[in-house]
């Protein structure tokens, strides 16, 4: 199986900024719920053309980051064909190998696969993401010494294996997921963003 994907990467979590996870410790809370989105902005999955889909992870991680067995409800954007569904699937559950499988064989259970419609939009550095009714989330990033986004590189742990990602903050997060034991509605924690290019 291969795939091309090229798109855009927007996650939050009740770590406070920056979250220890992508350096390999522990998280801030001794646990982490996180939402990971990725946006398919072009690409193919074995000739099937994935192009305009998002698909997101809301995960409870139960320790270190790096140990696994996270739990998780997967959530595909209501606008893609059964055949995209599949095809997303196989990928961002590890099947097709790659780089992806890499964070996949973290998830020790999938709780549950649904659609939904995900709302995925960055404007001039400020993304907002929306998974149905019960997940929300403003990110905006921080900014160093020349007005650039900061950035963070070469990590140990990461959702975009290759990519350097933009760190952020969520002025406003939404969480509730009871199969997850996710309830969450808090201000001012961990955000990051990035932009991908997958290959396989």
């Amino acid at each position: 199986m291969s795939y091309h994907l090229e798109g855009r990467l927007l996650e939050v979590c009740n770590c406070n900024v920056l979250c220890p996870c992508w350096i390999g410790e522990d998280p801030d809370n001794g646990t982490c719920d996180t939402i990971v989105a990725w946006r398919i902005d072009k690409g193919t999955i074995d000739g099937v053309d994935v192009g305009g889909n998002t698909i997101a992870a809301v995960a409870h991680v139960p320790g270190n980051i790096l140990e696994g067995n996270w739990t998780a409800a997967i959530f595909v954007d209501d606008n893609a064909s059964k055949a995209q569904e599949e095809a997303l699937l196989k990928v961002y559950t590890g099947q097709a190998g790659g780089p992806i499988a890499r964070v996949a064989q973290l998830i020790g259970q999938v709780v549950s696969v649904e659609r939904a419609p995900i709302r995925f939009t960055v404007k001039e550095g400020k993304g907002e993401l929306e998974i149905g009714k019960d997940y929300y989330a403003e990110l905006e990033p921080y900014r160093g010494a020349t007005g650039g986004q900061t950035t963070l590189s070469d990590t140990v742990f990461s959702t975009v294996p290759g990519a350097p990602v933009f760190v952020g903050k969520a002025p406003t997060y939404r969480s509730r997921n009871p199969a997850l034991g996710i309830d969450l509605d808090i201000k001012n924690h961990n955000a990051l963003q990035s932009t991908f290019v997958f290959d396989s």
